[in-house]
């Protein structure tokens, strides 16, 4: 089957493009839902801390929250002129492929396959199974269930069957898993406003404007703790580039992909600064730097245990979201290699009844699972890919600057606005932080590195291996 991509001459498509024929099923709300979704996970309830410790006043997090909010915008709307040039699957691979030509885009995909996803899967499972630890109900967690020849515990084989129900709802087609993902997106937010409003209008005597004023005199300051509060808030509002991985199953994307990136992103900048805004107004600066749960806190302060028991199934629940739309987005990334002949053919097998790709992501499942199994420290694991998710960031946003110069007249439906200085200031920000991330966690960089590098030998085999494939795959 063709696609047929309006705004697009099918000439100017790949072979290999044409012919990767996942269903367009994705409404502009799926989309936006996938944006919004898949950024709030557990940060918003968390991060507030980190970030008061960094930089120890009320104003200089707001100031902390905007500027991260507005460099995520100008990355989402530089993207969004990316995918609506090129709407298919696997989103920045696709972009370093035909900007930089296939061995970036290979690494980039190697990373994100063998590293980046999988952990991150991982590690928003046993994120979940801890806050759901927090219930008396789901002590057993912690407990060991299997005892020899190595410790297993309850939550890691929660955290496994969580990871499967989710890569099965994917198994069953986009569709299922884009409706999942629009209703509890719809909840999640509902959630939020749920408990910001408590915070607000509940808080009584708690509650005190004067907070707004208050520090926290052993904050790191100046660049540094500037830096350390901007690398959380961006943390906070990282996975809006995940929608362009499933950009091939968006109908109508050269309208879609703009709207729900740049709108995503706003709605999540909104949510998150009632959020922030509802815990300062309940406590001062000094409380909320000693508190690792600062949003279940203040809701403790204001109605009780009950309000702390919402907090934790907010936080359930956006996890679970989260969950939802990384396993969706990380499966298209090898698939559109392989589909390319870059990668096992295997990796592109679609599924004749549920048009999902199947194959891709079973071995995701797996490869989630034996992280899970394996690796006791899921945060350090997943150190190991913060640089490079910065390192492609740079890279990819920077082929908006190759594509106007070598394309001119190629059909734009979106162009970001404020180009080019929008776009450089993405790049700029995401290089400093990139250098930034990558000293302040040496070591973990540096093995990160050499496992991006492992993936040129991988390359080349690849390349011997599947001639014809990619020679029919090329674009140019």
């Amino acid at each position: 089957m063709l696609l047929c991509v309006q705004g697009m001459d099918s000439s100017t498509a790949s072979p290999a493009q044409q012919a990767a024929d996942l269903p367009r099923v994705l409404r502009t709300s799926h989309a936006t839902a996938i944006v919004v979704g898949t950024i709030i996970g557990s940060g918003i309830f968390l991060v507030p801390q980190e970030m008061m410790r960094a930089v120890g006043s009320s104003g200089m997090v707001y100031t902390v929250w905007i500027v991260g909010g507005l460099l995520s915008l100008f990355g989402a709307m530089t993207y969004a002129e990316l995918g609506a040039m090129r709407p298919y699957a696997g989103g920045e691979y696709v972009y370093l492929r035909d900007a930089y030509g296939d061995m970036p885009a290979f690494l980039y995909m190697w990373t994100w396959f063998s590293l980046a996803k999988p952990a991150s899967i991982a590690s928003v499972t046993a994120g979940l199974a801890r806050v759901l630890g927090t219930f008396s109900a789901f002590h057993f967690l912690d407990a060991a269930a299997i005892r020899a020849p190595f410790p297993i515990l309850w939550s890691q084989l929660f955290a496994i069957l969580m990871t499967w129900l989710i890569t099965g709802l994917n198994y069953l087609g986009i569709k299922k898993a884009g409706d999942f993902q629009l209703v509890f997106t719809w909840l999640k937010g509902l959630l939020i406003l749920v408990i910001a409003g408590f915070c607000f209008f509940g808080a009584g005597s708690h509650g005190n404007f004067h907070n707004f004023a208050s520090g926290f005199t052993g904050a790191q300051g100046g660049v540094t703790g500037f830096m350390v509060a901007l690398i959380a808030a961006l943390w906070a509002y990282d996975g809006w580039n995940d929608l362009t991985m499933v950009a091939g199953e968006v109908r109508n994307p050269q309208r879609s992909l703009p709207i729900a990136l740049i709108a995503g992103v706003g709605i999540v900048g909104v949510l998150y600064m009632a959020t922030n805004a509802a815990i300062q107004y309940v406590m001062p600066a000094s409380v909320i730097a000693i508190s690792p749960r600062p949003a279940a806190d203040a809701m403790r302060i204001v109605t009780g245990h009950w309000g702390e028991v919402l907090v934790s199934i907010g936080m359930a629940v956006s996890i679970v979201v989260t969950l939802n739309g990384t396993t969706m987005s990380g499966a298209r990334i090898p698939f559109a290699a392989a589909r390319d002949g870059l990668f096992f053919k295997s990796m592109a097998h679609i599924h004749q009844r549920f048009q999902s790709p199947s194959t891709s992501l079973v071995v995701q499942g797996v490869l989630s699972s034996f992280l899970l199994l394996v690796v006791g420290r899921f945060q350090s694991l997943f150190e190991l890919a913060i640089f490079a998710e910065w390192l492609f960031y740079t890279l990819t946003a920077s082929t908006v600057f190759v594509f106007r110069i070598r394309e001119p007249q190629a059909n734009r439906p979106y162009r970001v606005w404020g180009y080019p200085v929008l776009p450089a200031l993405f790049i700029l920000a995401a290089s400093v932080l990139l250098c930034y991330s990558y000293v302040s966690n040496l070591k973990n960089s540096i093995i990160g590195t050499a496992l991006i590098l492992l993936g040129v030998p991988l390359y080349y085999w690849i390349k011997q291996k599947y001639p014809s494939e990619r020679s029919n795959a090329a674009i140019r």
